[in-house]
């Protein structure tokens, strides 16, 4: 072979000049940032921001809530770029839609858009009741009447906003106890969305002692391991949430 020929270059002499030429055309700032940190950022951002919307009664006024990038990453205490990236995640999420030349709003559903998001999560609570007939343990369904400890003769003796927190995380943990990861998948972003909803009506008209019946008849039939009729009540329930929302929610149009 002769001499002349070009000797192969080294693969990682190469990379090394890809990389330099990103580098001199990148921000100084972006290029230097480690991956890791500001991945970290991004998600502190997100789930600051999800809980402050999580926290909100959005439902009370129809007036447009706007978030300011801005201030938020002043509040936070981080650069403006995992705020943008974690706004950006709530968009896709469905929790804010970005307006071109507005800024970024919180998302009210519509009433149908409500009523939907109810139905799909009767039909993923009745399954998960389902499965934990056949596969919880005993003292895991005990600890559900736990949650209720504060209520007696179907009398409310704490507070409302303290019901409300109850009774949210009882339908969260009737998810959890299904054993399955998928279904809980599918319900995690589901419920983020109707937690806004469930503390906005727990309040009107009859709901909380309502609420309080269904409770102790679903954990009843869990209990018994009976499993049609606990995965029927817990259906029920749910679209009983979605009929209150149709004839009630006007402030849903």
């Amino acid at each position: 072979m002769s001499s002349n020929n070009p000797r192969p270059r080294d693969p990682s002499a190469r990379v090394t000049s890809m990389t330099a030429s990103v580098q001199d055309i990148a921000s100084p700032r972006l290029a230097i940032e480690p991956i890791d940190t500001s991945f970290s950022f991004k998600n502190k951002a997100y789930a600051a921001l999800k809980n402050v919307l999580l926290s909100m009664d959005i439902y009370r006024s129809r007036t447009d809530i706007r978030l300011d990038e801005r201030q938020l990453a002043q509040d936070f205490g981080v650069s403006r770029t995992p705020v943008r990236e974690a706004m950006a995640q709530l968009e896709r999420e469905g929790f804010v839609r970005s307006v071109p030349r507005r800024g970024v709003y919180v998302v009210r559903k519509t009433k149908q858009e409500v009523i939907e998001l109810i139905t799909a999560w009767a039909a993923l609570e009745g399954m998960a009741a389902r499965l934990i007939t056949l596969h919880a343990g005993g003292e895991d369904i005990a600890a559900l009447r736990k949650m209720f400890a504060t209520f007696e003769d179907g009398k409310l003796r704490a507070h409302l906003d303290e019901y409300s927190e109850a009774n949210i995380e009882f339908h969260q943990t009737i998810i959890r106890m299904s054993g399955n990861s998928v279904l809980m998948d599918l319900a995690e972003n589901l419920f983020t969305h109707m937690r806004m909803i469930r503390r906005k009506t727990i309040g009107e008209k009859d709901r909380v002692e309502k609420s309080i019946r269904d409770h102790m008849n679903i954990i009843e039939a869990l209990e018994r391991r009976d499993t049609a009729r606990a995965e029927q009540l817990v259906r029920d329930h749910a679209l009983g949430l979605a009929e209150h929302v149709a004839k009630y929610a006007d402030y849903l149009d």
